[in-house]
């Protein structure tokens, strides 16, 4: 079992920059394959990044593909989203989210374990 708390929202400018992070606690983290996925307003909850246990692997989704970094330091079990040039579109609500394998990264429904989410807010 593990516990995921994200962090680091907020309202930025188009351009801007912020760096979410997912704090685990329970079972230690690098036990999970880690991912950021994103909701926006009457959107379907959306791909971001990937990264796997070690912190070896990453993926990223086409539309964030290199304006955003997925890390970890698992010696403090926190998973970070850097996010640069980000745009209105952007918006949404942030979530961590973990499973023990490495499958399917990109499916939400192959993950066991969801935090509460962070909102990130774009504005142009």
């Amino acid at each position: 079992q593990v516990q995921l708390v994200e962090s680091g929202g907020g309202s930025v400018q188009t351009g801007g920059s912020l760096r979410l992070s997912c704090a685990a606690s329970g079972r230690t983290s690098s036990s999970y394959a880690v991912a950021w996925f994103r909701q926006g307003p009457g959107k379907e909850r959306e791909f971001v990044a990937a990264i796997t246990r070690s912190g070896g692997n990453t993926l990223y989704g086409d539309s964030v593909k290199g304006r955003v970094t997925i890390s970890r330091d698992n010696a403090k079990n926190t998973v970070f989203l850097q996010m640069n040039s980000l745009k209105p579109e952007d918006t949404a609500i942030y979530y961590c989210a973990a499973q023990a394998l490495w499958s399917r990264p990109t499916t939400p429904n192959t993950y066991d374990y969801w935090g509460q989410g962070t909102q990130v807010t774009v504005s142009s």
